[in-house]
């Protein structure tokens, strides 16, 4: 058994390999303490039946408000559990050995490269889509994992692998083995969905992004180019399944004790946070951390999985329309935050002689790797641009220039200025020719063409841009502290500093008013009473 750590047992080349391989992803103990819990003493491998109820999720109703959820979904979930038994652990007469339950960790948690991760993914997603009755068009050479894939990818079809995506999420994040089955809140990922479409199917100017019904379309993705966008727009995607892999065998540690987690209250907070009516809703933050790494993605997560003491608006900074619109309200509510953050802002285009018919609804958002600070020129380090609605894109640093983030208030203490600086925040570009500029009321934005901008890549923030200016009027502005509880301990610090200096110069020293005789009052009243008497102060 893999627990057995005796020199008296012969231990094969495979077996070392494996647990090297293991070892290296520092998982070794935690698969032996998985295997214990699971193997059968007599056989000493691991039934069929018991790791499928390992991988089945724990989960029903599939629902979305925003979308229509396809029949075939929710068989896609019943046959998750089959299809990765089919594929990663190979059995045996007794069950999965220690060997081939090792084996099966590496296919999917080892270190490999992007393209390996995907072919997995597609790879456990096809075989589920053909149990659920669904046949795909995905076509794979071979068995081995960098094997050539071929053929495409139907809308509905990338529609059902990001929730597939996201149900495992869900379930590695939320809850551990559970004989009750909760209800599975689904997000609106119209927008990613878009995203892929734009970017590997031959629409032309055939689709109408503004309007568009997934249901409906009939295009085909192929998917040497759907390969491609998701390395170029959420990186992170394969590692949905890396980890929920890795979650349920860690979890099946505490399945031998009989520990069972409630999900219920982590569902119902989950739910309310889905169909909210932020601009940074769950499908927009899950689809922003897929294509980030590291710290960040794992704080912009909790929006999209919150647990039971995570609040919705824990993150949220500043909302223009609860704290007030404006730069000076902005900046109450920001200020002393040094830690990443995301700004998000909704605005309406269009053309405003003909009423609302040719207005246009979207939204922008801006990552910085620091807090805002008040210059008169641009700063920082890296960051990313993203146009999130109606189509989902990610725009990061080119290297070449360094103007990430503009944000500069009314200088005080001068009153004239040959040369004034602009008063507001903006992204890219260089001063006065930003590639994203919000005024100091808030009220409107410009939006340039990336030509005027070197810092952030190419690309249109929104469908149909064009070459000049677009100013447009601002809905609503929302920022997203994505810098942990120790950046909002330091900025909670620095505003209870701020309000101490405050209150202290409000108050007067009434010990120094004491004497009526050396008040001003007094002053002011002699003065009034007699202004041509000889005081101490007339020479």
């Amino acid at each position: 058994m893999g627990a057995s750590t005796s020199t008296e047992q012969k231990v094969s080349i495979e077996q070392r390999e494996a647990e090297a391989l293991a070892a290296s992803t520092g998982a070794l103990s935690m698969l032996q303490k998985s295997f214990s819990s699971l193997a059968h003493p007599d056989s000493n491998a691991i039934p069929l039946n018991s790791l499928q109820q390992c991988f089945s999720l724990t989960h029903k109703n599939p629902v979305c408000e925003a979308l229509t959820v396809p029949d075939s979904f929710p068989m896609l979930l019943d046959h998750l559990g089959s299809s990765i038994l089919d594929l990663i652990f190979i059995s045996e007469k007794g069950g999965v050995s220690w060997v081939e339950f090792v084996r099966g960790y590496n296919k999917c948690c080892a270190r490999m490269s992007a393209s390996m991760s995907l072919n997995i993914l597609l790879r456990v997603f096809a075989v589920t889509l053909q149990k659920a009755g669904s046949p795909s068009n995905l076509e794979f050479e071979s068995d081995d994992v960098e094997c050539k894939i071929t053929g495409s990818l139907k809308p509905v079809d990338v529609l059902m692998l990001l929730w597939m995506c996201w149900a495992i999420s869900w379930n590695s994040r939320t809850s551990k083995i559970s004989k009750e089955k909760t209800d599975l809140p689904l997000p609106d990922i119209n927008q990613i969905v878009l995203s892929a479409i734009v970017s590997c199917a031959d629409v032309g100017s055939g689709l109408n992004v503004w309007d568009c019904q997934l249901s409906g379309l009939e295009v085909e993705l192929p998917v040497g180019k759907f390969l491609s966008w998701v390395v170029r727009t959420v990186p992170s995607l394969p590692d949905c399944f890396s980890q929920f892999v890795y979650a349920i065998l860690k979890n099946c540690v505490s399945h031998k004790d009989g520990l069972e987690c409630s999900t219920s209250s982590v569902v119902e907070n989950a739910s309310t946070m889905a169909y909210s009516s932020h601009l940074l809703s769950s499908g927009m933050a899950w689809a922003i951390s897929l294509a980030l790494r590291g710290t960040i993605s794992e704080e912009i997560s909790k929006v999209c999985f919150p647990s039971e003491t995570d609040g919705i608006d824990k993150n949220l900074l500043y909302r223009s329309s609860l704290h007030g619109r404006g730069l000076n309200r902005f900046w109450s509510n920001i200020e002393g935050y040094q830690g990443p953050l995301l700004m998000l802002f909704s605005a309406t285009s269009g053309d405003a002689s003909d009423g609302r018919a040719n207005e246009r609804k979207w939204t922008v958002g801006a990552l910085t790797n620091q807090g805002f600070e008040n210059k008169d020129l641009f700063y920082g380090s890296s960051g990313n641009l993203y146009a999130i609605s109606p189509v989902f894109h990610v725009y990061p640093p080119t290297g070449k220039e360094k103007n990430f983030v503009y944000s500069h208030l009314h200088p005080t203490g001068r009153t004239y200025e040959p040369k004034p600086k602009p008063v507001g925040i903006g992204f890219g570009g260089s001063l006065g020719n930003e590639r994203i500029f919000i005024d100091e009321d808030f009220s409107k934005v410009t939006i340039r063409h990336h030509a005027a901008d070197k810092t952030y890549q190419p690309g249109s923030l929104f469908p149909d841009q064009g070459f000049l200016p677009v100013e447009a009027l601002i809905s609503e502005v929302e920022v997203w502290g994505l810098g942990g509880r120790s950046a909002k301990d330091v900025q909670d610090s620095y505003k209870k500093r701020e309000q101490l200096f405050t209150d202290q110069r409000r108050k007067v020293d009434l010990k120094t008013f004491a004497n009526w005789e050396d008040s001003p009052e007094k002053m002011m009243m002699d003065m009034v009473s007699d202004p041509n008497a000889v005081r101490r102060e007339d020479r």
